[in-house]
């Protein structure tokens, strides 16, 4: 069976203050139009492409349609001097390595569970999930996509994936039980590991994004006589392990909000907005403020703006110092 390229509809990488300046005289040569954007240097649009340059960084994102033959024909070759897409296993050989990719999808959205996910990779599975166009999915904006990734995922990895959805109920008791987010999230990254070992008791690294001392995980696993190199790092998303992984873990929180909306017989957001906020009201006007244990997670401060008296406001946060 062969596998589906999806078309590359985006592309992000860092930038010298060389490249910078190199890139925005490029797109001027080529006639790019350019138009002020909040946090960037500068934004340029030519038919479907456009190219950001953020001030963080700097970075350029190319998104649009053409992504792909600007990065190969334009991008590398006349401002970074090399080419790297289609060349991942020269520059990132560690990534084709067999290892673990874990993250998880939920974490700043008030309606909804915490979804863990786990995809085990080598370098077969990379490449082809790498040909397959995955990416993180928050640079995925259509549910179909997520879907479509998903199952192609699943088959790609056989039976090296593993999702664990906490939902709001046992999320709400286990965030009581641990105090704060970075523990429970370890305690679900270990669960994760843990079921995938099973699978895989040849792996012997994991890879997520850097959310807590990595002791968390490493604790949660020793208990249960678990061993493995745990490794967080900023920006994990960009292995291809872990962005399959957010995929995941993307889709089972997308299945659980569609199955409990028809169930209520309303809409259940995504995020933290003030729309979530006017759909919580309306819920505990509906159903009564407990039903928010059920379908929310009660530790954010829209619970107990909705409803005081069923859930207390969360403490301020202190202030960051320097320990000496």
């Amino acid at each position: 069976m062969s596998v589906e390229r999806w078309a590359l509809n985006s592309y992000i990488h860092s930038l010298t203050q060389e490249q910078k300046t190199k890139l925005r005289k490029l797109l001027e040569e080529r006639g790019f139009t350019f138009s002020p954007k909040p946090y960037t240097i500068f934004f340029a649009q030519k038919e479907k492409l456009s190219v950001a340059v953020y001030e963080k960084g700097p970075k350029v994102l190319v998104q649009g349609r053409g992504v792909e033959d600007f990065v190969k024909f334009t991008l590398e070759p006349e401002i970074f001097g090399e080419a790297r897409l289609g060349y991942e296993e020269v520059h990132l050989p560690e990534m084709f390595q067999p290892h673990f990719g874990v993250d998880e999808s939920g974490k700043g959205d008030f309606f909804g569970p915490l979804v863990i996910a786990g995809v085990f990779v080598d370098q077969q599975s990379a490449r082809q999930l790498l040909n397959l166009g995955v990416q993180d999915s928050k640079r995925i904006g259509s549910d179909t996509r997520i879907h479509g990734f998903a199952k192609e995922i699943r088959r790609i990895a056989r039976n090296a994936t593993d999702v664990v959805a906490i939902g709001p109920a046992r999320y709400n008791e286990l965030y009581k039980k641990f105090g704060n987010l970075n523990s429970l999230l370890g305690w679900g990254h270990a669960r994760v590991i843990e079921n995938l070992l099973v699978r895989r008791p040849d792996c012997r690294r994991s890879l997520s994004d850097q959310f807590a001392d990595a002791r968390v995980i490493e604790k949660a696993l020793l208990h249960h006589g678990q061993k493995i190199q745990i490794e967080q790092r900023p920006r994990a998303e960009s292995d291809i392990a872990v962005a399959a992984a957010s995929i995941l873990a993307r889709e089972a929180f997308i299945n659980w909000l569609e199955r409990k909306a028809k169930d209520l017989g309303m809409k259940l957001g995504r995020g933290a907005s003030s729309e979530i906020r006017t759909a919580a009201a309306n819920i505990v006007e509906k159903h009564g403020p407990q039903m928010l244990s059920q379908i929310a997670k009660v530790h954010f401060r829209t619970a107990h703006e909705v409803a005081p008296s069923s859930f207390p406001a969360p403490p301020s946060k202190r202030p960051w110092c320097v320990s000496r």
